[in-house]
């Protein structure tokens, strides 16, 4: 019988190992797995990769596992804000590693990764400092970055209903990057709001598929 729910957070993430690359789900507070990243950093693991939207806020979630030291790269689209002081400390320090992406190549990076998309053109930073280094071709009187997909060794995420097979729904906006990070990934890890039964979850409202999905975490 498939069942991906786990009754110990701890153990959803107890194989992530040095050096994996991480998606995070969230755009700032709004969809991020705090309770997974909390785990995260009581698993230890270190010099990790991590993919998200920001570079965490305050002192919880992201931003507490960059300020433990914990993150060696960052690949995001926003990482300065009023409350950003952990990554600027260690940005500034010269331990921390930045990857800077437009938040739409963000996003169809990851899909790319996630549909078998080996590279793809786009408009977004050609003549700027982002696409320095990078293949450009003009196209149909249109000059284009070539950019490649991002993966994953995990993908962290919130979703807010889970059946005991994976299958997801969002809420709102917290669904943000969750769908195509889910499909980047090696293995994806979900933290839900509530679980149900096979069949209470009307297959026209699943966002994410089960098949996306490895281990589930209900978190009150």
């Amino acid at each position: 019988m498939i069942n991906k729910i786990l009754a110990a957070p701890a153990a959803a993430l107890a194989d992530v190992r040095d050096g994996a690359t991480v998606m995070i789900g969230g755009f700032g507070n709004a969809g991020m797995p705090a309770e997974l990243i909390d785990c995260l950093i009581a698993q230890g693991a270190k010099d990790l990769t991590v993919v998200n939207n920001n570079a965490g806020n305050a002192d919880s979630g992201l931003a507490a596992l960059i300020g433990a030291g914990r993150v060696r790269k960052i690949l995001c689209s926003f990482p300065r804000q009023t409350d950003s002081w952990h990554f600027d400390r260690l940005y500034r320090a010269g331990k921390l590693e930045l990857e800077l992406v437009p938040q739409g190549t963000l996003a169809e990076r990851i899909r790319a990764a996630g549909a078998g998309v080996g590279a793809f053109f786009t408009p977004t930073a050609f003549g700027t400092r982002l696409a320095e280094g990078k293949e450009t071709r003009h196209i149909n009187g249109r000059d284009y970055v070539l950019e490649y997909p991002i993966y994953a060794d995990y993908a962290l995420l919130k979703a807010d209903r889970a059946d005991r097979w994976g299958n997801l729904t969002y809420r709102k906006t917290a669904r943000n990057f969750a769908p195509i990070m889910a499909a980047a990934a090696k293995c994806t890890v979900v933290q839900v709001r509530e679980t149900v039964e096979l069949g209470q979850i009307d297959p026209e409202h699943v966002v994410t598929p089960g098949i996306f999905v490895n281990r589930v975490i209900k978190v009150l």
